[in-house]
């Protein structure tokens, strides 16, 4: 499936080297106020080429926006774009035309189609998440009462112990790895360095905090809030985990510790259902971490298979992220806004 969302829509299209990435978003209501500078400013915190500790491929990501908008408003109707590439090197990849990268898509991609686009990894390359990234900032922007900060909290063994309360958020735009922990953030940034020295490559995890979200969003049973949360922040390349609220370090809580008491106003003195309770918003902060996995590509030698099955020597070459949680950030909040900005159309749904 190329679609995500149920009423607020997104289908995306394009490959890492094809001519162009985009897609068409269906459900985003008539006369809201658009702002492609916004749009833009998501994709400049997602393009490669960005830092020292990115891949140095050149990619200006201009979105191109071909309907669905019309004198500064949203019509109604499905709003299309495009992201053009224009800095392909395929001779980057001739060397893996024939075998097959360990941890890549390459092998199931080949064994499920019976074909596969080796340049960059075709469709499974994260260069697919520039149209995600494009809808996200339109969600953003129907979200207008909501905000939604995501900012790296770990990298490798080296995290910051500060809670999203302690800390202003925004400083994660001040330092190119995106920590707003700003003595942490320079350990990361030498440690992704000495990595990327080495052809080596290394993990992290991303917190997002989304706050202003209304009591009532999520439904019942199948489509709970947090499970929409994660299937979308799963979808996202490289990712290994995700949980929200107290997640794994709850089961080390009694219940009496851990249970959110009420305040009169409905709120709750403490916060560890991260904003979620039976699969439904009930109006706290939600806040979540997504983990992912250190890139799979290594710039150093190293054994595989070919599509007979014979082993071959081989080495990683080309621009690639030696950690890619820095880029991933707008991506987080991206999805983020995108399951937010379907659950309030829903929500309208509801009750008569």
């Amino acid at each position: 499936m190329n679609t995500f969302g149920n009423l607020f829509r997104v289908t995306t299209f394009g490959e890492s080297h094809g001519l162009a990435l985009g897609g068409i978003i269906d459900g985003c209501p008539a006369g809201m106020e658009f702002n492609i500078e916004l749009i833009q400013k998501d994709l400049d915190r997602r393009k490669p080429g960005q830092s020292k500790i990115t891949t140095q491929r050149k990619e200006n990501d201009e979105v191109r926006i071909l309907s669905g908008v019309f004198e500064g408003k949203t019509t109604g109707t499905p709003i299309g774009f495009t992201i053009e590439n224009t800095n392909q090197k395929l001779k980057d990849y001739s060397h893996i035309k024939d075998s097959y990268r360990p941890s890549h898509a390459d092998l199931v991609y080949d064994e499920k189609y019976g074909f596969r686009d080796y340049r960059g990894g075709g469709r499974s390359s994260a260069r697919e998440t520039v149209s995600r990234v494009v809808a996200g900032a339109i969600a953003k922007q129907f979200l207008k009462d909501i905000t939604i900060d995501a900012y790296v909290n770990q990298v490798g063994r080296i995290k910051s112990e500060k809670v999203y309360s302690e800390l202003n958020l925004k400083d994660a735009e001040n330092n190119i790895v995106r920590c707003p922990d700003l003595e942490v953030a320079e350990k990361m940034i030498d440690f992704i360095s000495e990595t990327k020295k080495k052809g080596d490559t290394v993990g992290g995890v991303i917190r997002c905090v989304i706050k202003g979200v209304p009591m009532g969003l999520g439904e019942p049973v199948f489509d709970k809030l947090h499970a929409r949360l994660g299937s979308a922040m799963l979808s996202i390349n490289a990712v290994k985990g995700f949980s929200y609220g107290s997640g794994f370090d709850g089961v080390k809580m009694y219940g009496s510790e851990h249970n959110d008491m009420f305040n009169t106003d409905k709120s709750t003195k403490t916060n560890f259902s991260g904003g979620i309770q039976g699969g439904i918003s009930n109006g706290m902060d939600i806040y979540f971490d997504v983990a992912f996995k250190p890139v799979a590509t290594l710039i150093q030698a190293y054994e595989t298979i070919d599509h007979h099955g014979n082993i071959v020597q081989t080495h990683g070459k080309g621009r690639h992220d030696p950690c890619v949680v820095p880029r991933a950030v707008p991506i987080v909040e991206a999805m983020a806004a995108l399951v937010i900005a379907d659950f309030m159309l829903l929500k309208r749904t509801n009750r008569l």
